[in-house]
C-alpha cells in the first residue's frame, strides 16, 4: 500500500495541470506623463530622487561625476571623479550617497547635502548599479551579472547574494537598480529597451516593462545610447527614466499592455 500511495503521489505530482509552473511576469509598458530636457553629455549610470532633488550618476574615464538638482533643471551641485575612475549605479542611504565604480573596485561614499566625499571602500569584481531598501535596511547592486548582491549601508560589507531568474532562465546584464518602498527592485536589463521588476526574496522577476518608443528614430541616431536611469518618485506610482547621451528625461507610469 505505501508504494502505490507513492506511486499514486507521484502521478499526481506529475500532472500537466501547471500548477507547479512559477506565474509568467506581468507585462507592462510605459505610459510618459511629462517630458523634460537632459544633459546629452550624461552617460548616466544612477538616478535616484529625494526630497524633490534629483541625484545623477555618470560614467566614462575623465568625464564622471556626481550630481544634483531639479528633474531637467541645472544642477545646483556637481562633483566630478578623478579621471582614472568610471563610475557607475548611485544610491541615497540616510546622509550618505554611495557611487560604484566599474572595474575600479571601489565605491565612494559620500556626504548626500554637499556631495563631497567621505572615504573610499574595496570591493571585488565589477559596480553596475545599486539601490538602498529602507526595510531591510540594505544596500542592492549589481555587477553585470544574474545575481544581485546585498551589503551593509554602513560599511558596505556584503551580507548575502541572490539569483535573478524569469521563470527557470538567469536574467543577466542587470544594470542600474531602483529600490520602492513597496520591496520590489526595478532593474535596467544593459543593452535593451527593457526594464524588470525582481522580488529580492525570492529572486523571481514578477514583471517585464516594454519601454521602447520613448526617443524618436532621430534621437536615437544622433548619439543617443542605451536605455539607462530609473528613479521613483516618492509618494506616486510614477518613475523617472532616461538613458546614456539621451536628450530627454521622462516622468512615467508603467501600466499593463493592452
Amino acid at each position: 500500500m505505501l508504494t502505490g500511495c507513492s506511486a499514486q503521489a507521484g502521478s499526481a505530482g506529475a500532472s500537466p495541470s501547471g500548477n507547479d509552473r512559477p506565474p509568467s511576469p506581468r507585462r507592462l509598458r510605459v505610459e510618459v506623463r511629462e517630458t523634460l530636457p537632459h544633459d546629452t553629455s550624461s552617460f548616466t549610470q544612477g538616478l535616484e530622487l529625494k526630497d524633490d532633488v534629483l541625484y545623477e550618476g555618470t560614467g566614462l574615464a575623465g568625464h564622471s561625476r556626481l550630481s544634483a538638482g531639479p528633474p531637467g533643471g541645472k544642477p545646483s551641485r556637481s562633483v566630478s571623479l578623478p579621471d582614472a575612475l568610471f563610475g557607475e549605479g548611485i544610491t541615497l542611504a540616510g546622509d550618505r550617497v554611495w557611487q560604484l565604480t566599474w572595474q575600479n573596485g571601489v565605491a565612494l561614499e559620500r556626504d548626500a547635502a554637499s556631495l563631497k566625499e567621505r572615504r573610499r571602500v574595496p570591493y571585488k569584481g565589477e559596480g553596475w548599479g545599486l539601490c538602498h531598501q529602507s526595510a531591510p535596511d540594505r544596500l542592492v547592486m549589481s555587477d553585470g551579472s544574474s545575481n544581485l548582491t546585498f551589503r551593509d549601508p554602513r560599511t558596505f560589507a556584503v551580507n548575502g547574494t541572490i539569483a535573478v531568474r524569469e521563470g527557470s532562465r538567469p536574467v543577466r546584464n542587470l544594470n542600474e537598480l531602483e529600490c520602492t518602498p513597496d520591496g520590489a527592485v526595478y532593474a535596467n536589463i544593459w543593452q535593451t529597451d527593457r526594464i524588470i521588476r525582481i522580488d529580492p526574496a525570492s529572486g523571481k522577476v514578477t514583471a517585464s516593462v516594454d519601454a521602447t518608443g520613448l526617443l524618436t528614430p532621430a534621437e536615437r541616431a544622433a548619439g543617443a545610447d542605451v536605455l539607462n536611469g530609473i528613479a521613483s518618485i516618492p509618494g506616486t506610482d510614477e518613475f523617472w527614466v532616461t538613458g546614456k547621451l539621451w536628450p530627454k528625461l521622462f516622468r512615467v507610469r508603467f501600466v499593463p499592455v493592452g
